[in-house]
């Protein structure tokens, strides 16, 4: 006897049941790995951005808002900061280093990061092709920018005004590539880095309304580029000590017009809001996994019921009780495996378009494999729904009897 045949037979013999329990089983494994890979690469996203800074200082506004701008570049800047303000700060004997950075203007959706050489540091990136910046004008891309622009060294370009891509407000200076980092899978790839002084000069030439400015004072030609009236967008802060953590933000916020903000603590209250809609469809997963788990025991329950003569009289004929137990587990893990296939075939699918249309965005977008741990507890859980499911439904087998049945059919 055919244990194995007459398993896919039964399934064969109720199309309509065997779908609905593989694709309301694959749904809800879809969801569980889905939720699972984003809240992975949500995490990493935050977590592998933050490089070695401790602490952002820029205009008053929305502490989260300035993390987002001034780390994952993903929102619009607070405003402005003085320079000379923020070089006080960075002499502080509390501060380990301190990175400027200035931005406003964008090629092709890629933001364009006035800065100086300390920045690449902190995300620990390494040249690739060329030099780094040496004078104004020039810009070294990330490895992201590069290959998604078809840029290579000696290549110029416009910058267009503001964070989003136009071809309306272009500055008349041209950027010239003298450098390609190596990929580091950080938001540095997906960033346009020049020196600050190109910022400044870019934007010199033109006042609010936009007509011609006049030239600037000959003091600017001084060695510190008469930098007191100049402004850029933060200050990206790493500590000698993480005990500076608990007296340096708050003499920043109360004393001066800037604010201070700490990104680990500002990214975690993000992560804790998202948390929120992560474990809403976590929980909707549940449900559906739990839907999926009684459609399969109404399923094999019924067949049990309508196919009651014939497993008599496989009964008459020798077979087992455990032989008919396997049977219908054989079908129950058919569907399983079935359901599996699928849920991992559409997790991959729609992960991979959505990625992929988000790819084509200039913001950082890494997606994260779930850990192996959290697949065998998804595989682990939706297995033993499916085992409570059989053993629900083989009841009926373990109260046959035999003669009963066979004598009320005939």
């Amino acid at each position: 006897m055919n244990i194995w045949k007459i398993s896919v037979h039964n399934l064969k013999s109720k199309p309509l049941y065997t779908l609905l329990s593989v694709f309301i089983l694959s749904l809800s494994i879809t969801l569980l790995l889905g939720i699972q890979q984003l809240k992975s690469s949500f995490k990493y996203q935050m977590e592998n951005n933050l490089g070695n800074i401790d602490l952002v200082i820029g205009a008053k506004g929305s502490p989260l808002q300035l993390v987002l701008s001034s780390i994952l570049h993903l929102d619009n800047p607070t405003g402005n900061i003085l320079y000379k303000e923020a070089k006080k700060i960075a002499k502080n004997p509390m501060v380990k280093m301190a990175v400027p950075i200035s931005y406003g203007d964008n090629y092709k959706g890629f933001r364009i990061v006035g800065t100086t050489l300390n920045f690449a540091t902190l995300y620990n990136a390494e040249i690739k092709e060329g030099h780094t910046f040496q004078k104004n004008m020039e810009v070294i891309l990330g490895h992201t920018v590069a290959e998604r622009l078809q840029l290579k060294v000696g290549d110029d370009f416009l910058s267009s005004h503001g964070l989003v891509d136009n071809n309306i407000d272009l500055h008349d200076e041209k950027l010239i590539v003298v450098g390609i980092l190596k990929p580091t899978h950080k938001v540095i790839d997906r960033l346009i880095i020049t020196n600050l002084e190109s910022i400044w000069d870019v934007h010199n030439h033109k006042n609010d309304d936009g007509k011609a400015h006049e030239n600037e004072n000959k003091d600017d030609d001084d060695d510190d580029h008469n930098t007191d009236n100049k402004e850029i967008t933060s200050l990206l802060i790493s500590f000698k000590s993480p005990l500076a953590l608990l007296t340096f933000p708050r003499k920043i916020n109360k004393n001066t017009n800037m604010q201070a903000a700490l990104p680990k603590y500002e990214l975690n209250r993000l992560y804790e809001f998202t948390g929120v809609g992560f474990k809403t469809i976590s929980w909707i997963a549940y449900l559906i996994l739990f839907i999926s788990g009684t459609t399969i025991f109404i399923s094999l329950y019924k067949m049990i019921k309508e196919h009651a003569f014939d497993l008599a009289l496989l009964r008459t004929y020798g077979a087992s009780n455990f032989q008919l137990i396997k049977m219908i587990a054989y079908e129950g893990l058919l569907i399983v495996c079935f359901a599996f296939i699928l849920g991992f075939s559409f997790t991959k699918s729609g992960l991979y378009f959505l990625f992929n249309f988000l790819e084509n965005r200039p913001q950082q977008i890494i997606l994260q494999e779930v850990p192996l741990n959290q697949v065998i507890q998804i595989i682990s859980l939706v297995l033993l729904i499916i085992i409570l499911s059989i053993s629900l439904a083989i009841y009926p087998i373990l109260k046959m009897n035999i003669s009963t049945i066979i004598s009320n059919e005939k």
